[in-house]
């Protein structure tokens, strides 16, 4: 069974590249710029996105030669499994598909978040209080209904998914490109003060690059229902890197020249609120948000696209529960699997805005893993597969190969205990959960399909064609 028989073929390059930029760019920013500029400085900041792109772009250019070698939905699973075996394309498949879903989980708060800011929500039906934000159940129920919709939208189809996208994503860079013309004729350059703090700061800021960078590994993920020449996979990707990187930097430059720290720290959504200051008016702090839900609902989108792929990818091979390979008959969508990612996204919802920094941490330590196992297998294939057909074929492979597994190294260890912004207790709570729980399913798969032969399941993941 070849992936391209189950799914439909229904992105095209502007969806490619929305999917990916629109995913990349996100929430984040709108909640958290103004808090890198107070910890690393402007310029420290601006500097950390800068060095984790320089550093994400020797991932992406494993990807780039990977992703048109073998266009087959799964990405890390697939090329782990090719390289390294089962067991290695498991661990991948677990880190992507965490690293998705967290990322994806702060986005229900962040729903909520923005609405409220532009229509208060009553505070009805108090539920807990979580690092300080009190959550409420009127408050969760405008954050399950988002995700129940985009759920919805996600089994009905990649079309579907891919027009909303691109809708979405063209809304928050119109707000953006507002914001960064407000911040030039309204701003002042003393707000930007301290232009950098210390190294710990840079550090702490330079650690959540990699959860802001995740998204452009989607395309890979969409390999299977992609309609695009496999020798413009490259650029694509490289691309939404780079896009991805001088939006962060614009945009911290932009908060920074908007309004003085205080503002920027103290407000409900500092963004929002340092476009208000600059425009000098609540009206356009509200304009922000428009583009704050656009942002959120592409980055949302992405990730439960990318996250059920992953999922579907492995449940195909029979490397999990076979449920979660079932294909909707009419939408052609791993239904099951998007239905399982969007139930994670929407509990998610219950745990407020306090959660954010634990969603970020957690999901970023997935990706680190996620990007060694690419890494790797880009080595490995190298070794195994020599005359393997690649469209794309990178130059200096040594020095990519060499700086691809430091940068994943480089980023693990700012996350464990040895390092400088280690991980908290409830982050390694969802970092080994969801790995024991992930493990303990593929034990499972292994014993009860022990009948699917290594051809088949390569089969399945890669396609009878490929080498």
């Amino acid at each position: 069974m070849k992936q391209e028989q189950t799914l439909q073929k229904a992105f095209k390059t502007k969806d490619v590249l929305a999917l990916a930029f629109g995913t990349m760019i996100g929430w984040g920013w709108i909640m958290l710029s103004g808090s890198w500029a107070a910890t690393a400085g402007m310029l420290g900041a601006i500097g950390a996105y800068a060095i984790g792109a320089l550093l994400c772009v020797f991932v992406g250019l494993a990807y780039a030669e990977l992703t048109p070698a073998m266009p087959c939905t799964g990405g890390s699973v697939v090329f782990s499994y090719k390289s390294m075996g089962y067991w290695p394309a498991v661990i991948a498949g677990l880190a992507t598909s965490f690293a998705y879903i967290g990322v994806a989980a702060w986005e229900g708060p962040a729903f909520a978040t923005s609405v409220d800011y532009v229509f208060p929500i009553p505070k009805l039906g108090y539920l807990w209080t979580i690092q300080g934000y009190d959550v409420y159940a009127s408050w969760a129920a405008v954050a399950i209904v988002a995700s129940v919709i985009l759920t919805i939208i996600n089994v009905r189809g990649a079309k579907a998914a891919a027009v909303f996208q691109t809708v979405a994503t063209l809304g928050i860079i119109l707000v953006g490109v507002l914001f960064l013309g407000g911040s030039l004729v309204f701003g002042n350059v003393e707000y930007t003060k301290p232009l950098f703090t210390d190294v710990k700061g840079f550090a702490s800021v330079l650690l959540m690059v990699p959860a802001m960078f995740v998204g452009f590994d989607v395309i890979p993920q969409s390999a299977g229902e992609m309609d695009v020449p496999l020798k413009k996979i490259p650029r694509l990707l490289i691309l939404s890197i780079g896009a991805a990187a001088a939006w962060y930097m614009l945009m911290i430059f932009s908060t920074c020249m908007s309004a003085p720290t205080e503002v920027r720290l103290n407000g409900a959504i500092p963004v929002a609120d340092s476009m208000a200051y600059a425009f000098g008016g609540d009206i356009w702090g509200k304009v922000c948000i428009v583009g704050a839900l656009c942002g959120i609902v592409t980055s949302w989108n992405g990730f439960l696209y990318g996250a059920a792929r992953v999922l579907y990818s492995l449940a195909n091979a029979r490397m999990l529960p076979a449920f979660l390979a079932d294909i909707h008959p009419k939408y052609h969508t791993p239904y099951k699997a998007v239905i399982v990612c969007g139930i994670l996204s929407t509990f998610s919802c219950l745990l407020g805005t306090g959660a954010l920094t634990w969603f970020v941490n957690a999901s970023s330590f997935g990706v680190v893993i996620m990007y060694m196992m690419v890494a790797l297998s880009f080595i490995f294939l190298r070794k195994r597969f020599p005359n393997m057909n690649r469209p794309y074929r990178i130059k200096h492979a040594g020095i990519v190969s060499v700086m691809a597994v430091g940068v994943a190294l480089f980023f693990a260890y700012l996350y464990l205990p040895m390092g400088p912004s280690p991980l908290v207790a409830i982050e390694w709570v969802f970092v080994l959960g969801w790995f024991i729980l992930g493990l303990l399913l593929a034990l499972y798969a292994k014993r009860k399909y022990r009948d699917v032969t290594e051809q088949e399941r390569e089969s399945r993941l890669l396609g009878e064609d490929l080498p």
